[in-house]
């Protein structure tokens, strides 16, 4: 009896790690931290809007960075943006609507009024409704970089389309498809491609169709992802910095979250390209290409960590906010 207690005993020491010894699964923000500096893309300061608003009751500064969504995307909306910035049209203007749960929205609060309204610049486009999504068919060099971001996991563009399979990150009830391209969100249906309404993303105010807005009227998510926007409104950029002086701000009074009085908004102090903007911190994003994102996305969708009892096994594209970070030093 001895001896086989001392044989079951070196048995033991010499077996694997139980599932209960094996090193805890890391966490999300784990992930993140430890993907090396070659999994990291920087953000060019020109692709970045700085808006200063003005200090909060206590004096401190509020600083809100919107980074602009890149090319192919949305680029006559931001070419009017360009120019509203370098015209320093909102310096002066105020945030006019903070609705609970869905949007703040900032631009002339007497936009409205023909002869109180602040001029626009001359030279902005008047962008078409098609302009909301991209054929990505038309587009061999998109068609070929999507087509690479989710080969591992769809295998190829022509069969993902043909199928409407499996995505970069799961589908759901607004697009057949949704991944994480360039770091961005976007669903893909039908051969387009567009940017979707997740926390943080800013979009193009406007009235009735056919008006698509002129960039002017901006707004950002700060509340649960509003997809029904989707291909409704044109999403521009992103909140990369300060949502919280966004989000924090009291829920106006009147319909739909505007401000029935000019005291109650907040006012803009200025409003500029990052290049222009002494100073600023560098930021980079985890590329959404890389193997970290990808143990990310997966530890998003399957926690795995300590706290959680049950993995969900997916997540929605909102779910899986793309990191972004200072730059350090």
């Amino acid at each position: 009896m001895h001896k086989s207690l001392i044989l079951l005993g070196a048995l033991l020491s010499a077996a694997p790690l139980a599932a209960e010894d094996k090193p805890p699964a890391p966490a999300p923000s784990e992930i993140v931290a430890a993907a090396p500096q070659a999994h990291w893309t920087a953000i060019a300061q020109s692709d970045l809007l700085v808006m200063d608003l003005a200090p909060d009751a206590k004096g401190k500064p509020r600083r809100v960075v919107i980074q602009l969504m890149p090319t192919p995307f949305s680029q006559g909306w931001i070419g009017n943006i360009r120019k509203l910035a370098a015209a320093r049209w909102w310096d002066g203007l105020s945030i006019n609507r903070v609705q609970d749960n869905y949007v703040a929205q900032w631009g002339d609060a007497d936009g409205e009024d023909p002869a109180k309204a602040r001029k626009l610049p001359e030279g902005l486009a008047a962008v078409p409704e098609g302009g909301y999504v991209l054929a990505v068919r038309s587009d061999p060099a998109l068609f070929g970089k999507v087509a690479d971001s989710i080969a591992p996991l769809a295998g190829t563009m022509q069969e993902w389309f043909a199928t409407k399979g499996a995505s970069g990150i799961r589908g759901d009830r607004y697009a057949s498809s949704t991944l994480a391209w360039r770091g961005w969100p976007l669903g893909v249906e039908d051969g387009q491609a567009w940017p979707v309404h997740c926390y943080g993303m800013v979009g193009v105010g406007r009235n009735l169709s056919p008006d698509t807005g002129s960039g002017a009227e901006l707004y950002t998510v700060i509340g649960h992802a509003p997809r029904h926007l989707d291909r409704n409104i044109a999403l521009v950029g992103r909140v990369i910095e300060g949502i919280e002086h966004l989000s924090s701000l009291p829920r106006g009074t009147g319909p739909l979250g505007f401000y029935e009085t000019p005291e109650e908004r907040t006012a803009i102090r200025s409003v500029r390209l990052g290049s222009e903007v002494a100073g600023l911190p560098a930021y980079e994003y985890l590329s959404t290409e890389s193997e970290s994102f990808a143990a990310y996305a997966d530890a998003r969708a399957n926690r795995r960590d300590a706290f959680f009892i049950r993995p969900a096994g997916g997540a929605d594209v909102c779910n899986v906010l793309v990191p972004v970070r200072r730059v350090k030093g």
